[in-house]
């Protein structure tokens, strides 16, 4: 990165705040108090640096924050930064969709998955979402992500309940 902060530095260095909200989404505050809900703490580096350079995004994926060294922060909010990484960064693939209550929001799915059997809630239809041709991604109501590398690769009747949001 070059000398000059960008307004993202430029907000870390002044000071933010970070809480979960009653429907368990993070909510930054910054040090002019203004609210934004939903941000989503994510790793610029994963591979090469991952103790260095975070971006916290807002819900529609727009950097808000940038944060050289999370290590700095003061513990709390290191706390909570860390609580939602390990729960973004933790992925199960869902190898066959056993069953899916789909008269009603929240739906309830029962699925195979690269760790084990699982039962989730999805609130709404828009919590499953494609990527790409083939892939998709569903996000339970705790904000955990279950990823479908490829849908041609699940069985026949998997596809099916899949095919309702397609």
């Amino acid at each position: 990165m070059d000398q000059n902060p960008t307004p993202a530095e430029q907000l870390a260095a002044r000071g933010f705040q970070l809480q979960r909200d009653a429907y368990d989404r993070l909510v930054l505050t910054d040090a002019d108090g203004r609210i934004l809900v939903g941000v989503e703490p994510v790793r610029a580096f994963p591979i090469s640096s991952p103790e260095e350079w975070l971006s916290i995004i807002d819900a529609e994926g727009h950097e808000v924050l940038c944060i050289r060294h999370p290590d700095t922060l003061p513990s709390e909010l290191r706390k909570i930064l860390e609580e939602d990484m390990s729960r973004r960064e933790f992925v199960p693939i869902i190898k066959r969709i056993t069953s899916m209550s789909a008269d009603v929001d929240p739906s309830q799915w029962q699925v195979e998955t690269d760790r084990g059997e699982t039962t989730f809630l999805l609130d709404s239809e828009d919590d499953v979402r494609r990527l790409g041709d083939y892939k998709a991604l569903l996000i339970d109501t705790h904000g955990i992500r279950y990823l479908i590398p490829d849908t041609r690769q699940l069985d026949y009747a998997s596809r099916r309940i899949l095919d309702r949001y397609f």
